[in-house]
């Protein structure tokens, strides 16, 4: 067995049922009348180019669930959680899951199947009065707080208060339910050493900026919370992990910003086609079965097509093939090319904004690469087999902006600038986007693309080839984990690169044969 399972989240992460009406329902799995389909917020935090960000409202997006493997035989009674349950019920006065109860697998606290479940079933129900917002922050607190507060640190300040408060704690058993420090393994936990081991990646300087932001808004909270004894012996580090429940357990939703004490507890599975959904009229989020589940099958939650870049720093694990993983790479343009003043202020000027896979900002010269889906099936390794595209997903090949930066870097001459800057003002203002009419100058363009990516592929293969020298700091399996973790992340984005590497082979060879050279 791997150091960390394929589309499982680690034992700190925890599955507990959702409540929901007695009767059976059968719904289509497609069907959204009068719901509101939510989100994940925390594979939309981290901004490449700026520490402050929003939360948008996302409705209409579908959530998969499923289950990965028989798991009969592995169900073993959670005995913490025994009083979880009833307690759940009492507090939101409806009949908890029929269909589903807690046990434990080799990874961690489970959701489990515990009779027939029939796709279309709804199987989980939670009234909007359990969900955790803002709105529950005690009246004193909330009234010092300052409007500039973000969400994200409101409900982190919620989960803090009441971890003090102890037995006195309106949410107790959630709280409890929360992995601690030790058992997080997201990048911001790593130390100085540990994070070495993916300096190569851009989730490097991702970790850097979320620890940034994170320090800057403890510093904004602290002032209020010192005006509390019982307050004022919260550390850094304590808000760090209530900060990561908040980031990776809560849910865009119609009432905002919302920690749901059954859905965030669900482990991920990227390969299933169900929704969560919010009935505003019912005031309650409902989970609807997307195929049959025998009993002792567990149940498990997707949480996006995302890449190992986001789940490992945004969730704290990774998966050992993932389908969806990409790539940043920079391109920068040289300061000692003649024309670097007049290429900066062209791309400025003329080229969009560029944006990654899922929608956050890039700077000019910072592009995403990913794989894109075929129809074909691998057979060695069970997956959908894939080849690069563009971050919007439309098309083959490489990313059309960062072909476009390429052709602008290889211009040698101020009339080359000016021909490109024509034909988009010509066509629909994007600079460069078709093929340049000289052939040689389109390969030059390639061949530089190429030979950069080359280079990245060589310093991704020193690190993935280091991580077997790197020795453990300490005697504990924590080190081991996450260097497990790092060797899933730099392999995944190194096979993106190769799948770039091998498009641009190609099409250099298919234009080197269009060239007519010179007959001497």
């Amino acid at each position: 067995m791997n150091d960390f399972p394929i589309h499982l989240l680690p034992s700190s992460y925890s599955c507990i049922p959702i409540s929901w009406h007695p009767a059976h329902r059968k719904t289509d799995v497609f069907t959204t009348t009068m719901l509101h389909g939510g989100s994940r917020i925390s594979k939309l935090l981290q901004s490449r180019i700026s520490l402050s960000f929003n939360v948008p409202h996302r409705f209409l997006i579908k959530f998969e669930f499923s289950s990965l493997f028989q798991a009969k035989g592995l169900n073993t009674l959670d005995e913490e959680s025994v009083e979880f349950l009833p307690w759940l019920e009492r507090k939101a006065g409806a009949k908890i899951s029929s269909v589903l109860s807690i046990g434990k697998s080799p990874h961690g606290r489970s959701l489990f199947a515990s009779e027939n479940i029939q796709s279309g079933d709804c199987i989980l129900k939670v009234p909007y009065s359990v969900q955790i917002t803002p709105d529950n922050l005690l009246p004193k607190i909330k009234a010092l707080l300052s409007d500039k507060i973000e969400t994200i640190s409101k409900l982190a300040v919620i989960l803090l208060v009441e971890q003090k408060m102890d037995q006195d704690s309106r949410w107790g058993p959630y709280i409890c339910c929360l992995p601690r420090h030790g058992e997080i393994h997201s990048t911001i936990f790593w130390s100085e050493y540990e994070l070495d081991m993916i300096h190569q990646s851009s989730v490097y300087q991702e970790t850097l900026n979320q620890k940034a932001k994170i320090e800057k808004d403890f510093a904004a909270v602290v002032p209020d919370l010192q005006q509390f004894p019982d307050l004022e012996s919260i550390t850094l580090q304590d808000f760090m992990c209530a900060y990561f429940s908040v980031t990776s357990r809560a849910w865009e939703s119609p009432k905002g910003l919302s920690l749901i004490p059954f859905t965030d507890f669900m482990n991920h599975d990227g390969v299933s086609k169900s929704i969560v959904l919010f009935d505003d009229d019912k005031k309650l989020s409902e989970v609807i079965a997307d195929r049959n589940y025998a009993p002792g099958e567990e149940v498990l939650i997707n949480y996006g097509k995302l890449p190992n870049a986001s789940l490992l720093l945004d969730f704290g694990f990774t998966l050992p093939y993932n389908i969806h993983d990409q790539v940043e790479i920079q391109l920068n343009i040289p300061y000692d090319d003649i024309l670097h003043e007049k290429k900066l202020e062209l791309l400025q000027h003329l080229t969009p904004k560029i944006k990654d896979a899922i929608g956050r900002n890039c700077s000019e010269d910072t592009f995403i690469i990913k794989l894109n889906p075929t129809s074909t099936m691998s057979k060695t390794l069970g997956h959908k087999s894939k080849e690069v595209r563009s971050p919007q997903g439309k098309g083959k090949g490489l990313p059309q902006a960062l072909r476009a930066f390429a052709r602008v870097l290889c211009c040698s001459s101020p009339q080359e600038l000016s021909d490109l800057a024509m034909e988009a003002e010509q066509i629909d203002g994007r600079l460069a986007r078709r093929p340049l009419k000289d052939s040689r100058r389109e390969f030059k363009a390639h061949q530089m693309l190429s030979s950069h990516i080359t280079n990245s592929m060589q310093k991704y293969d020193a690190a993935i080839k280091s991580l077997a020298l790197v020795n453990s700091p300490s005697t504990s399996n924590t080190f081991a984990l996450r260097r497990q973790m790092a060797l899933d992340l730099l392999t995944g984005e190194l096979r993106v690169l190769r799948s770039a590497s091998a498009w641009l082979k190609n099409y250099c060879v298919v234009l080197k044969s269009t060239i007519n050279y010179p007959s001497h």
